[in-house]
Formats: structure tokens, C-alpha cells, sequence
């Protein structure tokens, strides 16, 4: 199927699908304002690629700034000669060029992108990033390859491989991950192939990725090679081993049930990311996400939970919010800040010490609230 036949048959046009705004956003700084920085907070967060808190100060993440997880190698493939295979259980198996790709309607969704290990242990804190993510929606690619009867889940293969060993059998495997085929028809996921408004990076995925706003990173699988349609649950190594979180849960009798889950949607979450002053006056900068977010509450020195300010903007479902709290005359010495996040269904970010937390242990979808130690002088 040529690209022309291939725009008229799926009926996609731009008239009709809406392009997500992305208006310059004002981060809410003071002019003059110093940072104050964390007594605990990990120091070498740019060297190792991961998000700089200390350094947040804009909605956006710049592409150079933006963390970057791989699995198994690197790939660099030439755009020229890349292709996505659509095959499996379809009616139509396709095979689709970045040329064939990029003709197809755009659309740009604002995204925070969350590695479900952020938080998991002390220092690995910032993976994790918000971009403007551009491509083509997958649902009506998904619609014109027309999924069987038979078919319940999409595997979405990448380039990146390398030799895995189950039990006694050496094989070489590349990165996968599926999804159910309600999960990957939703209309919010992209074939991408921009970031931020420029090319895809190679670190990023290069020349497209999937993109599955409200999952954890894991689900958005970079470097795409191959989508395949199949009529059984895949198990590969990350989905049924690895990015597996267990958890103990206690059953009304006292047992104890031991639950194994493979990491799919982010978790409600918030954050303190930074604390700064203009003499005497400080405030208190961070984010929330995971959800659609309601309000966001700080605590200092375990008093009362106080209502943070949280800056409008409505048409980003998911990307985060950005919120800030005037912090009035705080004493010398240390003390601790935590920031929890409340959703528009009432669910509120769970204790970093409740039944909740201290249930799993796995260090995969981290979403305990955070304790931060800061000195006043």
C-alpha cells in the first residue's frame, strides 16, 4: 500500500483533529530569588543524565536536559531506511516509512515522562521530564491494519537487542512491551517523531517511539521496529520479570498475599523541588502529576497541611502542574517539607510510612510522599 492509498483509506485528514496548544508558559519566578538548596539532595543528578530539581524553572524540559533510560544497547538508524512493520493478527499488515508517518495528521500532547523507578531509591530522583511530544495518533493506523477477533494484545518491539538466557536457552531479544488492545487503540498515544519541536533525539528513541501519555516511560517503548497483533498475553523479560512490582498485602484474616504486577500507569504524585529567597521572603517551587490533579498541600515541620498556589493551565491533561507556596518567616535552623497531591476523584498521594508503601517491595512505581531537609540560616 502506497502512502497516498494509504492517507485516503484510513480517512484521516487534518480537518477534525485538533492540535494540542503549546503557548509560552510562565513559570512563576521572582526576579532576584536565590536558591536555598536541600541538606539530602543528591548532588550528581547532570552527570548521570537525570533532571537537576535545583535547576527547575521551566514547564518544558529542554531536550539536552531530558533523561534518557536504556535497556539493552543504543541503536542509531538512519531515517532514509527506517520502517514499522504492522503485522500479526491484522487484516491489512502494513509496513510504513518515517515518510509515510510524518504525511499523516500531527498532533502535539504535553507529557510528563516518568521513569517508574523515580524515587525508587535515595538517589536516583529525577527521571523524569515534560516535553512536547509530537507524532501521529496510532489508534486509527491501529483501525486501518484491523486488529482480528482473535487479537488481545499489541506488542511493540524496538531496535535496541541484546542475548538474554531463560533457564538453559540463550536467545537474542530486542526491548518489548504490550499493551491489551483497549489500552493501545486510546486515542492519546503517538507514533513519535518530534520533541519539543525538533527531531526526535537518538538517546530519545530516534527516528520514532510510541508514546503513551498516563504510563509509566517503560510503556513507551523508543526506537520502534515492529508492532505485533497476537491472540496470548506476552511475558517477555519486561513485562512478566523485570519492572514487575511485589507487593504484600495482609487480607482481612491476617494472611498475608504476596501480589506480583507488571508496571503500567503512573501513580499519583508530588514534589518540593527547590526552595529559594528574596531576603527575608521564601517560597517553595515543585510539581505534581500521575493524575488529574485536584490541589497540591505542603507540610513544614509536620504541621498543618497548607493549600499551595498552582498555576492554570487547563488543556495539558498530562503534563504536570507547576505550584509554588509563600513560605513566611521560617525560623534558623533545619526543617523538613513534604508536598502531597490530591485528585480530582479524592485519592490522595500515600504517606512515605503508610500500610501502602511499606507493602511493596519492589522499588518500581515509588509514589510515597517525599521528605525534604533544608537548613535556614
Amino acid at each position: 500500500m502506497n502512502r497516498r492509498d494509504f492517507i485516503r483509506n484510513t480517512g484521516l485528514t487534518l480537518t477534525g483533529l485538533l492540535l494540542s496548544p503549546w503557548a509560552a508558559y510562565a513559570f512563576p519566578n521572582r526576579e532576584g530569588e536565590t536558591l536555598v538548596p536541600f541538606a539530602d539532595q543528591p548532588q550528581d543528578a547532570p552527570r548521570r543524565g537525570l533532571l537537576d530539581w535545583s535547576e527547575f524553572n521551566s514547564f518544558i524540559t529542554p531536550n539536552n536536559k531530558f533523561f534518557n533510560v536504556s535497556h539493552y544497547n543504543r541503536p542509531k538508524i538512519d531515517p532514509a531506511t527506517w520502517k514499522l512493520e504492522i503485522s500479526g493478527l491484522v487484516e491489512n499488515e502494513m509496513t510504513l516509512t518515517l515518510e509515510d508517518i510524518k504525511s499523516l495528521p500531527k498532533k502535539e500532547t504535553n507529557f510528563t515522562l516518568e521513569c517508574s523507578g523515580n524515587h525508587g531509591f535515595p538517589t536516583f530522583t529525577g527521571a523524569i521530564g515534560n516535553a512536547k511530544w509530537g507524532g501521529t495518533p496510532l489508534a486509527p493506523i491501529l483501525k486501518k491494519a484491523g486488529i482480528k477477533n482473535n487479537g488481545i494484545e499489541v506488542i511493540f518491539f524496538g531496535h535496541d537487542s541484546r542475548k538474554e538466557k531463560i533457564r538453559d536457552i540463550t536467545m537474542p531479544q530486542n526491548f518489548a512491551r504490550s499493551m491489551s488492545v483497549e489500552d493501545a487503540t486510546d486515542e492519546n498515544h503517538l507514533l513519535c517523531y518530534e520533541m519539543n519541536g525538533q527531531p526526535l533525539p537518538q538517546n530519545n528513541g530516534a527516528p520514532v517511539r510510541l508514546i503513551a501519555p498516563g504510563w509509566y516511560g517503560i510503556a513507551s517503548v523508543k526506537w520502534l521496529k515492529r508492532i505485533e497483533v497476537r491472540d496470548t498475553r506476552f511475558m517477555g523479560r519486561f513485562m512478566g520479570r523485570d519492572y514487575v512490582t511485589i507487593r504484600e498485602e495482609k487480607r482481612p484474616d491476617g494472611e498475608s498475599v504476596w501480589m506480583e504486577t507488571s508496571v503500567g500507569r503512573t501513580k499519583l504524585k508530588a514534589l518540593a523541588a527547590k526552595v529559594t529567597r528574596i531576603g527575608d521572603e521564601y517560597r517553595i517551587y515543585g510539581a505534581a502529576w500521575g493524575a488529574p490533579i485536584k490541589k497540591v498541600e505542603v507540610s513544614i515541620d509536620n504541621g498543618p497541611w497548607q493549600e499551595v498556589t498552582i498555576e492554570p493551565r487547563d488543556d495539558d491533561e498530562f503534563a504536570w502542574k507547576i505550584w509554588h507556596l509563600d513560605w513566611k518567616n521560617p525560623t534558623t535552623g533545619e526543617h523538613t517539607i513534604v508536598a502531597r497531591a490530591i485528585d480530582t476523584s479524592g485519592n490522595i498521594q500515600p504517606e512515605a510510612d503508610s500500610d501502602y508503601i511499606k507493602g511493596k517491595h519492589t522499588y518500581w512505581e515509588s509514589n510515597g510522599q517525599v521528605i525534604q531537609k533544608i537548613n535556614i540560616e
